[in-house]
């Protein structure tokens, strides 16, 4: 047994939500350097990919954790009971931005005057948060098809995307630097990146929930602000398309825009997910009509493993 209560080298999988990227770099780091092996874990990366759905592959007990996407997810498992438990919140902001032309949306307020290219996932989420919050319309949106071309020769449309990734592809395909309004910044209070996995581990395997969590804490301090060098190389041998232009871009877009470490995680550690913040969210949400007035969510999330400070330390 390891200081954690795991046994030593306890075999681990974990799915991520898409194929390698920059933005999964704290995990790509405590593999590489140790970290999750340091408290009893032998971790198995396994990426996503558009034929993979790791979140059914964890449900049929083929992996151990699951990166999801936000606190929407977290709410739809409380209302089809579904038993898995959001236990940590890795991203701070969601990266979900809308880009336009440059000066043509110096504010949030501002797109409010141009086209929108959302896709029918956007359209049903944080779309309708926009609708009801800012006063966008229906009529506004047109369906975005992730293809950047009718953005760019719209000067007058805007078109969504991540910020760590589509200002660079817009800025190499259309010559300029688009305005840029990420989400969180207005209001878009959710968690991203959240780790999950089923209630029977919570339940009966806590240390080995702890030992990935903060892992996982230690592995993003390393990889924003130490040596990464070992966590690039495994994923670009993970995904070999990926441009080092590409890496430098999103990790710099990650750390200046707070997307891993920012807000509550300065004091609390990288991860850590509040009582205050998933409520104000879910308020949001039901004024948004996405989520039902009376959704017990309480099952769907934990609290016991974050907010330690874990590897506050490692940061430079």
């Amino acid at each position: 047994m390891t200081a954690t209560g795991v046994t030593a080298n306890e075999a681990v999988k974990f799915g991520t939500n898409w194929v390698a990227q920059a933005e999964h770099g704290g995990y790509y780091q405590a593999v590489a350097d140790g970290t999750y092996a340091a408290c009893g874990l032998d971790v198995t990366i396994v990426p996503g990919g558009p034929q993979v759905n790791n979140r059914a592959m964890m449900l049929a007990g083929k992996i151990d954790f699951n990166m999801a996407g936000n606190l929407l997810g977290t709410f739809s498992s409380a209302a089809e009971n579904v038993p898995v438990v959001a236990v940590m919140g890795v991203f701070q902001k969601d990266p979900q931005i809308i880009l336009a032309h440059p000066g043509k949306a110096p504010t949030f307020e501002a797109l409010k005057d141009r086209k929108l290219f959302i896709s029918d996932e956007g359209f049903a989420t944080y779309y309708q948060w926009m609708k009801k919050e800012f006063g966008f319309t229906d009529e506004q949106r047109e369906v975005y098809t992730f293809n950047v071309g009718p953005f760019i020769q719209d000067e007058n449309s805007a078109i969504q995307g991540y910020v760590s990734s589509e200002p660079l592809m817009v800025e190499k395909e259309a010559g300029f630097k688009p305005d840029v309004q990420l989400l969180a910044d207005a209001g878009w209070s959710t968690y991203a990146t959240i780790i999950e996995t089923m209630a029977d581990t919570v339940a009966n395997k806590p240390e080995v929930v702890q030992c990935f969590v903060d892992g996982t804490a230690k592995g993003w301090y390393n990889y924003l602000y130490g040596d990464n060098a070992k966590a690039l190389e495994m994923i670009k041998a993970d995904n070999p398309d990926l441009t080092d232009e590409q890496i430098a871009f999103s990790i710099a877009a990650l750390r200046d825009n707070g997307i891993v470490d920012s807000g509550d995680s300065l004091e609390k550690g990288i991860g850590v997910m509040t009582e205050e913040r998933i409520k104000g969210f879910y308020d949001k949400m039901v004024a948004a009509e996405l989520v039902p007035a009376d959704l017990d969510y309480s099952q769907a999330y934990t609290l016991q493993f974050v907010g330690k400070g874990t590897g506050l330390e490692l940061k430079k």
